[in-house]
């Protein structure tokens, strides 16, 4: 779901970050209606790292021991030198983990992401029938993302299948489950819809109500209970506004790299502390600790409750001088 379901500890607890979430570049072939990114086929960045600089952090995660890298976007497979970052990380002990829509995984990338160090491949299928699928996601195209899936199970890395609920798919949710079970995929991953990117701008149409997705949540638990499978049934349990009041109280051992290096405190939050371009590993794990204490934070985490239209702002690049702090 993002780097919002991303769990770990405590931030003051560890002298590195637990955790790298990555995003390679904004690009990607969809125009998700959901996106928390609002990623697109004209939505790169002009300033995303080159194959250099990224390869220079990569190895720099590496040295540091950070245990493992998470890589959504956009999309991370579209990135011409990702393989290279990936080899680099996983020959350097790094685990990762891969947010992707399956198109470019073809039998040759299905067979070079099993020989990396891939604990866990997310793919998103909202529906289970392709005109549900494809409204949810324009671009995609529902056969191919199961074909990707098939080959990753294939080649012995059966995926993780992400599913976002919207008022346009959630009669298809438990079907979707089911067909996550028929891939023989490791675990049907949901929770609510998060009032992100273009999720955010369009949510009144899209916004399941609560007791909509209650019973949904239910009815999944049902079938999962009624079917015993191998495929994991993973539900998150909180909202946004829920998760930045929790990472507000514990902040997470974590770093997110949005496309250009700069380090943001979390994908539902624009305040960005420093900037792998020029900041250290370890220096930007200090800001990071630090601006989590900043007031501006807790006043923007407190003013979202009573006006959750603010998190409209959360893929801006708020600059949060932590000098003073």
């Amino acid at each position: 779901m993002g780097n919002a379901g991303v769990t770990g500890g405590s931030a003051e607890e560890y002298r590195a970050p637990l955790l790298i979430a990555w995003q390679l570049t904004n690009r990607c072939a969809g125009r998700c209606l959901a996106c928390c990114e609002e990623s697109g086929p004209d939505r790169g960045w002009a300033d995303e790292l080159d194959r250099e600089q990224a390869l220079a952090l990569a190895r720099e995660i590496a040295a540091e021991g950070i245990p493992y890298a998470v890589f959504g976007g956009g999309e991370p497979l579209g990135v011409t030198h990702c393989w290279e970052v990936f080899e680099t990380l996983s020959q350097g002990g790094v685990a990762l983990k891969l947010e992707t829509d399956g198109r470019h995984i073809d039998d040759a990338a299905a067979e070079r992401l099993a020989d990396l160090a891939m604990h866990c491949i997310q793919i998103s299928v909202d529906g289970a029938t392709a005109a549900t699928h494809e409204r949810s996601r324009p671009g995609s195209n529902f056969t191919d993302t199961l074909r990707a899936m098939e080959r990753l199970t294939a080649h012995g890395r059966p995926p993780q299948m992400v599913f976002v609920p919207t008022r346009l798919n959630l009669h298809e949710a438990v079907a979707a489950y089911e067909l996550a079970v028929s891939i023989g995929c490791q675990a049907f991953v949901t929770g609510p819809l998060m009032r992100l990117g273009r999720a955010a701008a369009d949510w009144t149409r899209l916004a399941c109500g609560p007791a909509e997705w209650q019973q949904t949540v239910e009815l999944l638990r049902e079938r999962a209970r009624e079917r015993d499978a191998a495929t994991a049934l993973a539900i998150y349990p909180w909202d946004i506004l829920a998760e930045i009041e929790r990472r507000l109280a514990c902040p997470q051992a974590m770093l997110l790299v949005v496309p250009n290096g700069k380090v943001k405190l979390l994908n539902a939050l624009p305040f960005a502390v420093a900037d792998l371009r020029r900041d250290s590993l370890a220096s930007a794990w200090q800001a990071y600790r630090i601006a989590w204490r900043a007031p501006e934070v807790a006043r923007f985490i407190a003013t979202c409750r009573a006006d959750p239209a603010l998190l409209r702002h959360a893929n801006e690049l708020w600059p949060l001088s932590t000098a003073d702090t």
